[in-house]
């Protein structure tokens, strides 16, 4: 009887790990992840509308119809990135994902505390080049530590009702992101 209930414990814990290492595991073997689907629609470090979302053709996995989109693919080798995006009436959220949709700061509308959301995107060491200006407080400059030198940033603005949508597909198609020195 003991040995019975020993070999269900230990098979109960065998497939607790096999699950455990299958579920972590997937992200790193998943071919279309965020990334590469996006990938052929955005040019690197350039701010892109994504098309509305329609039931069943979405771009990316349950994407909310009530939210226009924008991405911008970010590569920051040549340099940190500048990121300005108006904000919308309703509500509007700027999200920072890894190249293996780890998402790593997400900042929105009520947090930034402006009508503007501008930030800048630079790896550790760039940050470390940075001269630091006595003049400039951290309130005046938000600067994002980004873990990779690529990713994706995923801009969205809420229509809260769609007769509301040009609007905020207006803000976000005013949205740019691109490397400082192009700025």
């Amino acid at each position: 009887m003991v040995r019975g209930l020993l070999w269900i414990l230990a098979a109960i814990l065998l497939g607790g790990i096999v699950h455990l290492s299958t579920v972590l595991a997937m992200p790193q073997a998943a071919k279309q992840d965020a990334y590469s689907r996006l990938a052929p629609l955005t040019p690197v470090n350039a701010m892109v509308p994504l098309a509305p979302t329609k039931a069943g053709v979405e771009i990316m996995p349950f994407m909310d119809p009530a939210f226009a989109t924008a991405v911008c693919r970010y590569d920051l080798t040549t340099g940190p990135l500048k990121l300005i995006a108006p904000v919308s009436q309703a509500y509007t959220s700027v999200t920072f994902y890894t190249r293996r949709s780890v998402a790593y700061y997400a900042i929105n509308d009520r947090a930034a505390g402006r009508r503007t959301i501008e930030l800048d995107l630079m790896t550790a060491a760039q940050h470390a080049e940075v001269p630091e200006d006595e003049e400039v407080t951290a309130a005046d400059r938000l600067i994002i530590e980004s873990p990779t030198t690529m990713g994706l940033i995923v801009l969205r603005a809420l229509a809260p009702e769609p007769g509301l949508m040009p609007m905020a597909r207006g803000a976000l198609a005013a949205a740019k992101c691109g490397i400082q020195s192009q700025q």
